[in-house]
């Protein structure tokens, strides 16, 4: 390099100057890179409605990247590239726009849903003029083309990075051959996480290539074999963590069952583990989403595969649909079958030749409806013939009554508001609840599990629905916490919502004293009631308070009696802590 008399000339790990100007700046960095699958055909078919969803969708990625401290360094048209500090933040940043963006989607059909893929990887750059340069950035754009619809596709550096740091799952899909890198990219999917908890696996649709073109021929041997165990791994890695199955598939088949008003949920990971229920409600042995299980507090009766089908505590469906099984499908003659989803969805068919074509046409109709408006669920059969077959029992609920008014502790909806939740959940309610016609209810349960519903005919089904749909999904009972436009229990404000509290099980309260605090709080069904306890673990109780503050206040009181240093542990039904 030629440099002028006088001038400045010198390099470094991270600078390049010349002439006493920094040109370029080389660092490691986290890089992202995100844009629409079938944009082009989105476009086509409807320009102005493709390019305000744009710039909504775009709103909505812009602020998870800031949020989580990336830097959008270049777009064009519908691409996004931005570079992150972490890559545990940029996958967290990844799946946050994913889950958000899905839950926009549900409102419009399949064929005009706008969905992103994205790519990420860790990579040395260049920066100049704020915008970055180098492999990094291209490897994350070939790891984008290589994502599935709606999901992710991250380096093995990344992979590496985030494996022990987040609760997230991958498929590796080997080495893989991207245009204009001249060496492999060892490649993972991110497994997305359905709304129930479980993880859809993602499809491995290209082959993966070990070798490069022209490689010598005593290499592929050894490319084979690196293939076939890649293939196994891939295969071995799927089945073992497939954790719904179907035994048929999606078909067109008419129905003459109206079509539910559909349940809406989200099942994020658990942010604290807590007790399984509000501080009223009677113990109940957590179940496994996938195995729900009847609680002991349930107050429908039990049902076990074998009993007698009966219509009117069929859970999960509309009330309009029971009536219709009852009046059209019972009293049909042999060869039927009923399929149901938790989401709400049913199908059923009758005077078929045989009972295996009955349950093939049940589960078809029932698939179809959920997957016409995004269901991850996928249908089970319920009943063949007359008989329970679903293995699954009746769902925890919390016993009745479902939903209690109090003026003292209600107050405006507000989605900030909801305890519990992450920000993509949230996101889902502003888009999908808000909006929607009343009656609307949210039923809540232990680490953010939640289920959601508007436009049902009256409360008490809006209720009973999302409480099944929501204790199926936890394992233990949930709680209605809104209701229209209000909250329907205390939710505090004054310290920050860990979880459900539930006294008898408090490992802080000596365990004396447990069952009498539970009594006292089951005994208090109006106003603002708190618990507070000591270093000796002493309890304090504010019962009946006309307000948050009053019940903190006078629970902290009646602790200082017995105990020392008092502090607040529960307020209405959830465990508290410091915000």
């Amino acid at each position: 390099m030629l440099v002028a008399p006088g001038s400045v000339w010198r390099h470094s790990a991270r600078h390049i100057w010349v002439a006493g100007l920094v040109l370029m700046k080389r660092k490691i960095a986290a890089i992202f890179a995100a844009d629409i699958a079938g944009y082009s055909r989105l476009v086509a078919e409807d320009e102005e409605e493709t390019l305000r969803r744009l710039a909504s969708y775009r709103q909505v990625t812009d602020d998870f990247i800031a949020k989580c401290g990336g830097r959008i360094f270049n777009t064009a048209g519908d691409a996004v590239l931005a570079e992150f500090p972490s890559a545990v933040e940029a996958v967290r940043c990844a799946i946050d726009i994913q889950e958000s963006l899905r839950t926009r989607n549900m409102a419009y059909p399949p064929s005009r849903q706008m969905s992103f893929r994205i790519g990420i990887t860790i990579g040395d750059v260049v920066e100049r003029d704020g915008d970055l340069l180098g492999d990094g950035v291209n490897i994350a754009a070939r790891l984008e083309g290589l994502a599935e619809v709606g999901g992710i596709c991250v380096s093995r550096a990344v992979h590496e990075q985030v494996a022990n740091k987040l609760s997230v799952q991958f498929a590796d899909i080997g080495a893989q051959e991207v245009k204009n890198i001249p060496t492999p990219v060892h490649a993972y999917m991110v497994a997305m996480r359905r709304e129930d908890g479980t993880y859809a696996m993602p499809q491995v649709k290209k082959p993966i290539k070990a070798a490069a073109a022209g490689a010598p021929a005593w290499m592929w041997p050894a490319a084979i074999t690196v293939v076939l165990l890649a293939a196994i791994g891939v295969g071995g890695f799927l089945y073992y963590t497939k954790l719904e199955t179907s035994a048929t598939k999606p078909a067109v088949v008419a129905s003459s069952t109206p079509a539910p008003a559909p349940l809406v949920s989200a099942s994020p990971a658990p942010l604290v583990a807590t007790s399984p229920s509000a501080s009223t409600a009677p113990a109940a042995k957590p179940a496994s989403p996938q195995t729900p299980a009847a609680s002991a507090s349930s107050p429908s009766p039990s049902i076990t595969s074998g009993d007698k089908l009966a219509t009117d505590i069929i859970p999960f469906v509309s009330d309009r649909t029971r009536v219709a099984l009852a009046t059209e499908y019972v009293p049909a003659g042999d060869s039927k079958a009923l399929a149901i989803n938790i989401n709400g969805f049913s199908g059923w068919s009758a005077a078929q030749p045989n009972a295996d074509a009955a349950k093939t046409s049940a589960l078809e109709q029932c698939q179809k409806r959920a997957d016409n408006v995004g269901s991850p669920r996928k249908c089970e059969l319920y009943a063949v013939g007359n008989t329970i077959v679903y293995a699954h029992g009746l769902p925890p609920v919390p016993p009745l009554p479902w939903v209690k008014r109090d003026a003292l502790v209600e107050k405006p909806y507000a989605t900030k508001d909801v305890p519990l939740l992450r920000e993509a959940a949230k996101a889902r309610l502003d888009s999908l609840f808000v909006p929607g016609r009343k009656t609307r209810t949210i039923a809540l349960g232990p680490g953010g599990h939640f289920f959601f519903s508007s436009g049902i005919d009256s409360l008490e089904e809006s209720a009973r629905r999302n409480l099944q749909g929501c204790g199926a999904v936890a394992g233990v009972p949930c709680t209605i916490v809104v209701v229209d436009d209000v909250f329907v229990v205390p939710v505090p404000s004054t310290l920050r919502v860990t979880g459900f509290f539930k006294a008898a099980d408090s490992s802080v309260i000596v365990p004396g004293e447990r069952s009498d605090v539970a009594r006292k709080l089951a005994e208090a069904t109006a106003g603002w009631n708190a618990v507070a306890v000591g270093t000796q673990g002493r309890p304090g109780l504010g019962l009946k308070e006309e307000n948050e503050q009053g019940a903190v206040s006078a629970a902290l009181g009646d602790c200082a009696k017995r105990d020392s240093d008092c502090y607040v542990i529960a307020i209405g039904p959830f465990t508290v802590g410091p915000n």
